[in-house]
């Protein structure tokens, strides 16, 4: 399984977090509080209320996260990035139990594009503020924390550093149980 190094809440000074290119984004919830899936494995049956993900070349069914009230509005929230932002999609995501992994790109609007600079602060502080304000209408907890203040990026740099990532965020539910954000 791939495993990517350490990751601190360090920022590349000097750096345009609002050039294109793609971005590695984890955003852990509150105090690592598991309110947005539990990961399970699937049961096999007709009625399965979940499509099954299989590992590659075999019949072995993956764990996958099931999406708690939390995490179906952070889905929807993640899903409308896009919308928010025309010059930025999500290529890929995991709503883990306490964290989200994203890979973000960034594309040049062009010359005459009255698209306002997007920079990745401002699309994780969108999701952030977003996904707590509907999360805290559900809940009714007005003025509750979801999300800790910070996040983790990693600038993508080719395209290996690419494909690890994809890599990651696909076997993330696989080592949930060893992974550092784990928490039961």
């Amino acid at each position: 399984m791939t495993k990517l190094p350490e990751r601190k809440p360090t920022r590349l000074h000097n750096y345009d977090y609002s050039a294109p290119g793609a971005y590695f984004i984890t955003v852990c919830t509150y105090n690592r509080n598991s309110i947005f899936s539990y990961i399970s494995k699937p049961s096999v049956g007709e009625g399965s209320p979940l499509p099954l993900k299989r590992a590659p070349g075999t019949s072995a069914i993956l764990p996958a996260p099931r999406l708690s009230r939390c995490g179906k509005i952070v889905d929807s929230v993640i899903n409308t990035i896009s919308e928010k932002y025309k010059n930025v999609s999500v290529k890929r995501y995991v709503i883990m139990p306490n964290h989200i992994h994203l890979l973000l790109s960034i594309v040049d609007g062009g010359r005459g594009d009255p698209s306002p600079t997007v920079s990745v602060d401002r699309i994780v502080g969108w999701l952030k503020y977003q996904a707590t304000k509907e999360i805290n209408a559900a809940r009714q907890t007005p003025g509750e924390r979801v999300f800790q203040r910070s996040f983790y990026d990693h600038i993508v740099r080719n395209r290996d550093d690419y494909d690890e990532i994809l890599k990651y965020i696909a076997e993330n539910p696989l080592r949930w149980k060893f992974d550092r954000f784990y928490t039961e």
